[in-house]
């Protein structure tokens, strides 16, 4: 049967103790956690354990003994060595042995309490002690394709992390303590500590309880009766701006929460949430400070005025086009006239609008552009919403076609039902069969004609404005990608992995070191971190986003049909 024994590097130059860690009976493993010096008590150093076993809910023991010596080890401190195992009763009693500056160490075990003992190959695995223990191990993604050896490996893995993890108390113990024990661990030489890190910690405690009292203000506000009637609610649930502002106030409370992460998962959540409210601000302020230096708001509204009249003269020359005989087609002349006279006036309305409105535009663009302190993406969905409203004709002409078309198109396939002597049966949800008279036959052949040849003259209409709202909702679409993708990515996971990849690991992978006759079989454990697509699939951060389902099958029966698609389309609302 083969021992695994974990060593940790740092430990390599310790002087003569003993070995502590823990014993995994299951995987016949050792985990060395820390070497004990000579001199000690016995009995303080079982004292000790007990504590930490308390303290850490994680089974330390002494395993066995671990002699340096520059010079050939004494035959008296083999004994010795050997006499330990009988005070600290542990079976099987590991012995480790480093002489002189010999790359390779002898390794043997004891079995005194056994009648037949096992002559048992042991394998030394040294592994980085600290990256062991500051490292996440992540299951595998892929669970339905991974085999069970696969799983078996990745339990085996977690209990080596876990122990080293969760014995923390264990490496706070440095040889500067004057405490009766003396420890070889990974912070022997001194504890890691940062005074920038702790008054941050100091600072952050009045910082998160001023903002957990701004925020539940703000959530009060928000709650009030004042915000459910009608007009102020509608315009929160259509505007993305708002959206948005009450996504972050969600990532501020998380933040500010006096709640302890209770895992690894949480912990990220937290730190990638406030990396990517830092970066989001960061961005608005660079944002900012370029629209208010060289008087560039002032510029955009001189813009925005001839841009907003030349976008209503190329729609009234459209219209014109329409009205006439658009690519050589025959159309409805008088149902042409009526379309084109009832757009042209809404245009007419539009402009009227935009000019009544143009003194106050760089004003307005002003006070938008201070929004920018608020983070990016504020920036951006305001901007989304400016389009909307900029756009709100062309929303008007597509909504007026869509309906026109539908009730065309549903009318002719109401009466297609009628000839073949079918009906559509409400309350069933189905088409059953049914009897007509002369009269209602006559009737719905002359209805049928007459929405048959008005059909190409709103179809025409229908046609060109929707690939203008298409057009529109595609921009918009693309401000909406952006604006989710700094929303949920990973920033503080990513730079986690590029600057420690050690952190996020995926595995470990084992190198062959030095390999002698008669000597243990000597591997060096190595950290294999997690790759940038599963950093971002695996900490990815929830956006408020509910984009339509719809394949492209779907749409495509959507736009036949004329039903209206992605009409300020939100979570629980359904689709007209």
């Amino acid at each position: 049967m083969v021992l695994k024994v974990f060593f940790p590097s740092c430990c390599s130059s310790a002087e003569s103790g003993i070995l502590i860690g823990r014993w995994i009976s299951e995987q016949n493993s050792a985990v060395i956690l820390a070497v004990v010096h000579f001199p000690f008590i016995p009995a303080q150093v079982k004292q000790y354990l007990s504590e930490v076993q308390q303290v850490t809910k994680v089974s330390v023991s002494v395993l066995g003994s671990w002699s340096n010596s520059k010079e050939k080890k004494e035959e008296s401190l083999s004994e010795f060595l050997e006499d330990l195992g009988t005070i600290f009763s542990h079976e099987p009693w590991i012995q480790i042995s480093k002489e002189g500056d010999s790359k390779f160490w002898s390794c043997s075990t004891l079995q005194k309490h056994s009648n037949h003992p096992k002559e048992e190959e042991i394998i030394l695995v040294y592994y980085d002690q600290r990256k062991v223990m500051l490292s996440h191990l992540h299951p595998p993604l892929d669970t339905a394709t991974s085999t069970e050896n696969k799983a078996d490996d990745a339990s085996k893995l977690a209990a080596i992390f876990d122990t080293v993890a969760k014995s923390r108390m264990l490496f706070m113990v440095d040889r500067y303590d004057d405490g009766p024990i003396k420890l070889t661990h990974w912070q022997s030489d001194g504890v890691e500590a940062s005074i920038i890190v702790e008054l941050l910690k100091q600072a952050s405690v009045p910082a998160c309880m001023l903002l957990t009292f701004l925020l539940s203000l703000i959530s009060g506000i928000c709650k009030s009766r004042v915000l459910k009637f009608w007009p102020l609610s509608f315009l929160w649930s259509k505007l993305s701006t708002c959206e948005q502002l009450g996504h972050r106030l969600q990532h501020l409370q998380v933040i500010s929460s006096n709640k302890k992460a209770q895992n690894q998962t949480q912990l990220m959540r937290k730190a990638n949430i406030f990396v990517s409210l830092l970066i989001d601000v960061a961005l608005g302020m660079l944002l900012m400070s370029w629209l208010y230096r060289k008087n560039r708001i002032g510029h955009l509204a001189d813009t925005l005025i001839p841009v907003a009249d030349h976008v209503a003269e190329e729609l009234q020359d459209l219209l014109q086009w329409l009205m006439g005989a658009p690519a050589g087609l025959k159309m409805n002349r008088a149902l042409d006239q009526v379309l084109g006279r009832f757009f042209l006036y809404h245009i007419h309305l539009w402009i009227s609008y935009i000019h009544l409105m143009s003194p106050f535009i760089e004003m307005i663009l002003w006070y938008v552009g201070l929004s920018a302190c608020l983070g990016l993406t504020m920036a951006l969905c305001i901007l989304s919403d400016i389009i909307a409203l900029l756009t709100f004709h062309i929303y008007c002409f597509y909504v007026y076609g869509a309906r026109l078309y539908c009730l065309k198109i549903y009318g002719l396939s109401s009466l297609w039902r009628l000839f073949r002597g079918k009906k559509w049966n409400v309350l069933r949800q189905r088409v059953d069969s049914c009897s007509y008279d002369l009269d209602q036959l006559f009737i719905g052949t002359l209805l049928f004609t007459i929405l048959l040849f008005l059909l190409p003259t709103t179809a025409l209409y229908y046609l060109v404005f929707t690939l203008l709202r298409l057009l529109v909702v595609i921009v918009q679409g693309l401000i909406r990608l952006l604006v989710d993708l700094i929303d949920s990515l990973p920033l503080y996971s990513i730079i986690l992995r590029l600057c420690r990849s050690y952190r996020l690991a995926a595995g470990v992978k084992f190198r062959v070191l030095e390999q002698q006759d008669g000597k243990p079989l000597r591997l060096l454990m190595q950290i294999n971190p997690l790759s940038y697509g599963s950093v971002v699939q695996t900490y990815r951060l929830p956006t408020y986003s509910c984009y339509p389902k719809d394949s492209w099958t779907s749409l495509c029966k959507k736009l036949f049909l004329g039903e209206l698609i992605y009409p300020w389309k939100h979570k629980g609302e359904k689709q007209d």
